[in-house]
């Protein structure tokens, strides 16, 4: 009977629905080659041996009851027992021959390969387990992979070692705990042609962003090399983001970008070590450039949406996917090497929003990437190899250079991970979404600067940076069930600054955003004055010279920079809450604010009271500043044409007189930006009495208002915000300052024009944001830690007026 069974079927003749026959590695790629490839999408050519031929191999070899006496009994939390009994279970199917009939069929199908792609095809060997890659549990790298082989004998080798790798110590832990049968799972092996990634680049990417669950971004993480240290961990890669809604608008551009450390790259060895691949430094140009650029950037981006869209068709649900790619030195093509359904983001399907907070101030001993938004606390265990890992106990913070598959029995039990390597795809990363545990990531020196067995913190509730704080600190747990939580008649908005929050706060129930900052970004992201990087000839500090240089040096020219990392962040703010409205508030730093930026103190001058000096719209008009204006009107004319995040709405802050309202105006037509083209529409800072006095003839101007409760109060007491000694006189529920809002509001509404309020009052003071209700204003905007109550107290107030 076995002679004339078929072990072999070509990836063109599998579909999704193969899993049993040849795990979900081969099924996905098959059912890629074959439906996707009409789309555009390149993914190289090979067959899979079946998982028949796995059991074939133990029957010819009465290998059956050998496994069950090796394993059998095992108890998989005796990490030594489970590493004797998995090392029994290899040797037994190593030991096992292959039968003649299906070595004959794997060289024939191989010369058949070569045939297609030429004499000195290389290939990769692939596991494909029958429980694999499935909705609801990864097995990220729980088999074994073997790459760039060549030859017969090599390749039943490889083969071989595949089908062995079954019973590794990670495989057979993972299986126990997520309920499956060694007995009954099987392993398939894919053949494929061997992409050449070792002379350029691979990664992985995810159709929505792993950290919140956003799903409107496909997420690129890619280094030089061949893919393993991306999987693994061993480096910290590039990230980019691109918007899908946009993008499938016809949008072309990459939404946010992040340089990775890349500091190696794997590649082939050259035959002279028994190891068939190892990793090298990279070149200091390496690092310092993309592994991709945009074209391939947008390229991958639209092979994750078609992907996606398929997977989601033939599932009849929202099917995200978590893509590999690698691109051929040889070729200079993209291909997509696996994709499986997403494991983690995807199952949390609970209306309960979690928010984690710090309640305590430290400085952090160690940063990286944030995976997750948790908080931990725990003795760190420093782990340098896997024999330490039998001292590790529940509850202690995991400490380690990288982590593998075979270190998952300990990162199940800890309650958090913090490693040297490795960016947001890598597996230590996967693992601790998989388990709900924070893990901070590519931290480069966590191994030192920790001390073993000491207490700490980890933080992964603050944006993409994560930290590690020495000691145990206090920190609160907010849960909010969101499933009944209605939205009242007034808009509720939120106040955002740090786009690396955009994606997380999203999630908040809200009606968009009303006051997006510009300056968190300004003094995080490109941290220079923009006049500083229009005429760096008059920055006379050689030093910040050189700073100026190192910060602009993979551009065309420093304006380029300024405009690209501004676009970016502002974009990344956008796409979180696009289609609802963003108000964008262009910059508003005063004179002092703006000299603390490189090459700043050069481009501004000692005012006595900076709070009602020169800012806002007096800038942007001014010879000494007009060119800085001009570069921040280029980034937003990029966010809203070239990105298409035409959601964006510009506000203009500080504008004291309806002349220079008139004036800046005609300066942003100029740039490009013209109110009521392409729908752009602008609003002004409501923020000064002559706003109120005059909001008839500044309605002329504008399309909304927006009420700065600070600085309003601030000058209709005539209280400088930054005074100490005054404090106690800075009060926005002052009589006059509530009826300076009303006459706002209610001038507002005499002209049809949009009004809210976007101060800190709503959010500090409960009574405020009732009587913001009760005088009809349109939206009020809040920080995200204030969105819940606020909510809940503006349904209460609406109720009891029966609005």
């Amino acid at each position: 009977m076995s002679e004339q069974a078929n072990y072999i079927r070509w990836f063109n003749e599998l579909t999704i629905e193969d899993v049993p026959l040849v795990g979900g590695k081969n099924a996905s790629l098959g059912e890629m080659y074959r439906e996707l490839t009409p789309q555009g999408i390149q993914i190289p050519n090979g067959f899979a041996v079946t998982a028949e031929a796995y059991r074939y191999v133990l029957d010819q070899a009465n290998g059956w009851q050998a496994l069950h006496q090796a394993l059998d009994d095992l108890n998989p939390n005796d990490v030594t027992d489970l590493a004797n009994r998995a090392r029994k279970a290899r040797e037994i199917i190593y030991a096992a021959p292959f039968p003649k009939d299906l070595e004959q069929q794997i060289i024939t199908a191989f010369n058949q390969l070569k045939q297609q792609y030429g004499d000195d095809l290389s290939v990769a060997v692939r596991s494909s387990a029958t429980a694999e890659d499935l909705p609801t549990a990864s097995f990220a790298g729980q088999q074994d992979t073997y790459l760039n082989i060549r030859g017969d004998q090599a390749l039943l080798e490889s083969c071989k070692r595949c089908f062995a790798s079954l019973f590794t110590d990670r495989a057979i832990h993972y299986r126990i705990d997520q309920g499956f049968d060694h007995f009954k799972l099987a392993l398939s092996i894919g053949i494929m042609k061997m992409v050449r990634s070792d002379l350029d680049a691979s990664g992985v990417m995810f159709s929505l962003d792993t950290e919140s669950g956003f799903t409107d971004v496909v997420f690129i993480t890619g280094a030089y090399g061949l893919g393993e240290n991306v999987v693994q961990g061993a480096v910290d890669p590039d990230e980019f983001y691109v918007h899908k809604p946009t993008f499938e608008q016809g949008h072309r551009a990459v939404l946010r970008r992040t340089l990775g450390a890349k500091k190696i790259k794997m590649v082939y060895s050259d035959g002279r070590t028994r190891e068939p691949t190892h990793n090298i430094v990279t070149s200091l140009e390496e690092r310092n450039r993309y592994c991709l650029n945009d074209a391939d950037v947008l390229t991958l981006a639209d092979y994750a949406i078609k992907i996606e869209k398929h997977y989601s068709a033939k599932a009849g649900q929202a099917r995200p996917m978590d893509i590999e790619w690698a691109k051929d030195g040889l070729d200079g093509t993209l291909y997509i090497v696996q994709a499986r359904p997403e494991t983690v983001v995807s199952q949390l399907r609970g209306m309960v929003l979690e928010q984690y907070s710090l309640k305590q101030s430290a400085a952090p001993i160690v940063i990286g990437h944030a995976v997750g938004s948790k908080i931990a606390g725990g003795n760190a265990r420093i782990i340098d190899k896997l024999e330490q890992l039998s001292s590790f106990k529940a509850g202690d913070i995991l400490v380690a250079d990288m982590t593998t598959p075979d270190w998952e029995p300990v990162m199940k039990i800890a309650s958090a991970i913090v490693t040297n390597r490795g960016g947001r795809t890598c597996h230590a990363a996967i693992i601790s979404r998989e388990l709900g545990v924070p893990a901070v990531v590519g931290c480069d020196n966590a191994t030192t600067l920790i001390q073993h067995d000491s207490p700490v913190t980890v933080s992964c509730a603050e944006g993409d940076v994560g930290k590690v704080y020495a000691g145990l600190l206090d920190f609160d747990i907010q849960s909010t069930d969101l499933s009944g939580l209605q939205q009242p008649k007034t808009h509720i908005m939120l106040n955002i600054g740090n786009p690396e929050l955009a994606f997380k706060t999203s999630f908040l129930p809200n009606a968009g955003v009303g006051l997006a900052r510009m300056e968190f970004i300004i003094t995080e992201y490109i941290k220079a004055h923009p006049m500083a990087l229009i005429h760096p000839e008059k920055v006379q500090d050689a030093a910040e010279r050189e700073q100026l240089n190192q910060l602009t040096r993979h551009y065309a020219n420093p304006e380029d920079y300024f405009i690209e990392k501004l676009s970016e962040g502002v974009g990344t703010i956008a796409a979180a809450f696009y289609p609802k409205p963003v108000v964008v508030r262009m910059s508003d730093f005063k004179t002092n604010e703006y000299a603390t930026l490189l090459g700043g103190s050069w481009f501004e001058f000692d005012e006595a009271n900076p709070m009602i000096g020169f800012r806002g719209a007096s800038r942007y008009i001014h010879p000494a500043y007009a060119e800085g204006f001009a570069l921040e009107c280029r980034a937003m004319k990029r966010v809203r044409e070239d990105m298409g995040l035409s959601n964006v709405i510009l506000m203009i802050p500080f504008c004291r007189r309806v002349e220079e309202a008139r004036r800046v105006l005609d300066s942003m037509a100029q740039l490009g930006l013209k109110r009521g083209e392409q729908g752009l529409e602008i609003y002004v800072m409501c923020e000064i009495p002559n706003n109120v006095i005059q909001i008839d003839a500044f309605s002329e101007h504008f399309d909304g208002f927006s009420i700065g409760s600070n600085d309003l109060t601030q000058l209709t007491l005539g209280v400088d915000r930054d005074s100490a000694i005054l404090a106690e006189d800075f009060d926005e529920r002052d009589p006059g300052v509530k009826e300076m809002i009303r006459l706002a509001v209610a001038g507002a509404r005499r002209n049809g024009k949009h009004c809210g309020l976007c101060g800190q009052a709503p959010s500090d003071y409960p009574e405020m944001a009732e009587f913001l209700v009760e005088i009809g204003i349109d939206s009020m905007s809040l920080n995200p830690d204030s969105v819940l109550k606020t909510t809940q107290l503006v349904l209460a107030t609406e109720r009891r007026l029966g609005k």
